[in-house]
């Protein structure tokens, strides 16, 4: 064959490749407001970064399908995100659903194994419909595609995973959000173990698709998703925006970013927010507005475990994990949903060496039968042990209620490097109300009460705390920014460069 009759073959496969399902396919998702795989490829990296690898890659298990699978469904490669690479697998629906195959399960494990190895980010753009039929069917079948590769789904949060559950998120898109840092899900997308149509053969009924893993069912019950967007478009910005705050893998910290004109004039405005009466409620996320840097806060699972607000944010250009009581949702009292949640932030920053700024404001754990038919005792545990075992720099602020063994399990007492209080902090073992009742024998309205409970809302007041040094300093809420910057100046980890301990690094991702 000559050179010229050589290279073209070459052209001729490329470019069948690169037809994906071909023009109707294309034609018929471009209607719908769908991206196809390469424009969502295109929506993700920077401009001509993308470096693809199994262009040629198509079906190895029957000659039959060579020519239906380009690509074998699945567009691999690495590209940069803010001049940083990363690992890119993003599924091609229009080829077999992006159904797993043999060789598109070796091109996904050639992206997850080079990132791990070489230190950068692994990025799952998920839709599929699961194991490839008839190619997973008999033992051959099982032995060839399922079982050979220990590393797929082993996370020791070398580097960042994360992934999207996009449309029709079945097997593999199921997974990896399950297994990533960050997911991001598509409202009006479903993702679960399998289709609707498998599992209502499975249990002998018609199956709903929103009850079986619609985006409301992972947004306020199961928490698998840490954030959700209308269009494709925002799903691949809000991953750039993900990964702008993490390092690029454990072994080094995370970029710089230069801070927003603005940011941190005017912190008289807490005082707007924070309110005078210890009873009164008030909204978190506006006291984090003010401290961060300006629009710097990115909430995280905010329709789950909403006692508590969680989120990565900037200070001062640097990133930093936020974890914070949410009055407005039962006092602050910490739920089984808001432990879980807080513990996936501690996990996240501490794998890849984010410092933590605790913003303490509750009268302890939600109680109850239904919270012991939740597990609250162990999940109250789990919380502790990776307060425990953090090991980047943590800075806790008592703001206003801190009661109990929840005090501790925000940060409180040693499990900090510095702790701070305002003016108005309380700390106790519970609620003074209750407390009166139980060490006085009276309740509210009996003579004696508001005598017995002045009494006991004194020994709650911070000065005494402040006066043992059990906390390092009492700071005007205003003043609560630039001490925090300072202190974390102060506890930069200087003989490791920034880098913890990552002692969860084997940490469930989900449980």
């Amino acid at each position: 064959m000559s050179h010229d009759a050589m290279l073209a073959a070459l052209d001729e496969r490329r470019a069948h490749a690169r037809q994906m399902g071909g023009p109707d396919k294309l034609a018929k998702r471009a209607a719908r407001g769908q991206l196809n795989a390469a424009e969502r490829v295109d929506a993700l990296v920077d401009p001509g970064s993308f470096f693809e690898v199994g262009l040629l890659g198509a079906s190895g298990v029957f000659e039959a399908d060579v020519e239906a699978t380009p690509r074998d469904g699945k567009i691999t490669g690495f590209g940069k995100v803010e001049g940083r690479e990363v690992g890119v697998v993003v599924n091609d629906f229009t080829v077999k659903g992006a159904s797993t195959s043999a060789t598109n399960s070796k091109k996904m494990g050639y992206i997850r194994r080079t990132c791990t190895e070489r230190g950068m980010p692994f990025v799952h753009i998920g839709e599929s419909t699961g194991a490839r039929l008839p190619d997973a069917m008999g033992s051959k079948g099982m032995g060839q595609m399922l079982g050979n590769d220990t590393t797929q789904f082993r996370r020791m949060r070398d580097t960042p995973w994360v992934a999207a559950a996009l449309d029709t998120s079945f097997g593999s898109s199921a997974w990896l959000c399950c297994c990533a840092d960050f997911a991001v899900m598509k409202k009006g997308s479903i993702m679960s173990v399998s289709s609707p149509r498998l599992v209502s053969m499975a249990i002998g009924e018609k199956v709903d698709l929103e009850e079986l893993g619609g985006w409301r069912l992972h947004a306020e019950q199961t928490g698998l998703i840490d954030h959700f967007v209308d269009t494709d478009a925002e799903a691949m910005a809000v991953i750039r925006r993900f990964l702008s705050y993490l390092p690029s893998h454990n072994g080094e910290v995370a970029p710089l970013a230069p801070v927003p004109e603005g940011s941190g004039e005017d912190q008289e405005r807490i005082l707007d927010v924070l309110p005078e009466r210890r009873t009164q409620v008030y909204n978190m996320k506006k006291i984090i507005e003010i401290l961060f840097d300006r629009d710097s806060f990115f909430e995280l699972k905010a329709r789950f475990g909403k006692p508590a607000v969680v989120g990565l944010a900037r200070l001062d250009g640097q990133a930093v994990g936020v974890i914070a009581n949410n009055p407005q949702v039962g006092g602050g009292a910490l739920s089984a949903e808001a432990c879980r949640k807080i513990i996936d932030l501690t996990v996240l920053c501490d794998s890849f060496n984010i410092p933590l700024i605790r913003l303490v404001d509750t009268p302890g754990f939600v109680v109850g039968t239904d919270a012991e038919r939740r597990g609250a005792p162990g999940h109250i545990m789990n919380f502790m042990n990776a307060t425990c075992l953090t090991s980047v720099p943590s800075v806790t602020v008592l703001c206003r209620k801190a009661y109990g063994r929840a005090y501790v399990a925000m940060g409180g007492g040693s499990h900090n490097d510095a702790m701070i209080a305002w003016p108005n902090a309380e700390v106790s073992f519970m609620d003074p109300v209750f407390a009166t009742s139980i060490v006085h024998n009276l309740t509210a309205g009996q003579d004696g009460f508001e005598e017995a409970l002045a009494h006991i809302q004194k020994d709650l007041e911070i000065w005494d705390m402040a006066r043992i040094f059990s906390a390092q300093d009492v700071v005007k809420p205003q003043e609560t920014r630039a001490w925090i910057i300072r202190m974390l100046e102060v506890q930069r980890r200087r003989r490791s460069g920034g880098v913890g301990q990552h002692l969860m690094r084997t940490w469930p991702t989900s449980y």
